[in-house]
């Protein structure tokens, strides 16, 4: 309780100073209803949350893995927000610009969360194969999180749902994600109300976050199915639109409602 706190209140505070200094608004975009939000809420809680995750007691190894996979997915999400193009979307439009020739920030940071997911996972797990699942589980999470940030408050809920399990039970990767999950709620009311948005930073931040937690908490063959879930979704997500499927089913419509301001 005391780290959500902690979490929460360097969420706010993060958030409450960057959006006092962008007087220009220079991080202004337009969400998918036409109203204008702000990206900081990414920088923040993935601030929030790497501040979080470094300074958690626990092995060395999984702080590392913590601060590098937040870490990566926050700058390469970043860079996404600022640089790249809505040409190219989902993996299917990055691998066809590739084909042509063209190499987008997307595609660079699929390698880049990659590569990371790797890195974390091979801190988190010694055994060679539980690594290579647990950096597909780091590195998928952190896009699958990023896949759901298309409505007001919809990643975050799915965060907060994700790190449910392992905040219930004591252990390390409780540990690790309590702070993040405060720096999360804090945020999620202008996310619902529309005046902020997570973004690729905060998103893909969160997501290797949770990924993280996930590789330090469970066995081969739970790891193995979070991996082969998170692939599914990743594959089905080139096919249907979550949105749709959300808002046709019973249950997911009214989670994904709840608590949402009508703009």
């Amino acid at each position: 309780m005391a780290a959500a706190l902690l979490g929460a209140g360097a969420g706010a505070g993060a958030y409450a100073g960057l959006v006092r200094l962008d007087r220009a608004g220079r991080f202004a975009r337009t969400n998918h209803a036409g109203h204008p939000v702000t990206l900081l809420e990414g920088p923040a809680v993935a601030a929030a949350a790497l501040a979080c995750a470094a300074t958690v007691p626990g092995p060395p190894r999984l702080r590392a893995a913590a601060a590098l996979a937040t870490g990566a997915g926050a700058v390469l999400g970043a860079w996404d927000d600022v640089a790249g193009s809505a040409d190219a979307r989902g993996l299917r439009g990055h691998l066809g610009a590739l084909r042509r020739g063209e190499v987008t920030t997307g595609a660079l940071k699929v390698v880049g969360l990659g590569a990371a997911g790797l890195t974390a996972g091979a801190l988190v797990r010694r055994d060679p194969l539980d690594a290579l699942l647990a950096g597909g589980v780091v590195a998928g999470a952190a896009n699958l999180v990023n896949l759901l940030d298309l409505r007001p408050g919809r990643a975050g809920k799915a965060v907060l749902l994700l790190c449910a399990p392992a905040l219930a039970r004591p252990g390390a990767a409780g540990d690790l994600l309590a702070g993040p999950v405060g720096a999360t709620a804090a945020l999620l009311v202008p996310d619902l109300r529309a005046r902020s948005m997570l973004g690729d930073c905060g998103a893909n931040a969160l997501g290797a976050l949770v990924g993280v937690g996930i590789a330090a908490a469970t066995s081969r063959p739970v790891l193995a199915a979070h991996l082969a879930g998170i692939a599914a979704l990743t594959v089905a997500s080139e096919r249907v639109s979550f949105t749709a499927v959300i808002e046709r089913t019973p249950g997911l419509r009214e989670l994904d409602g709840l608590g949402r301001a009508a703009r």
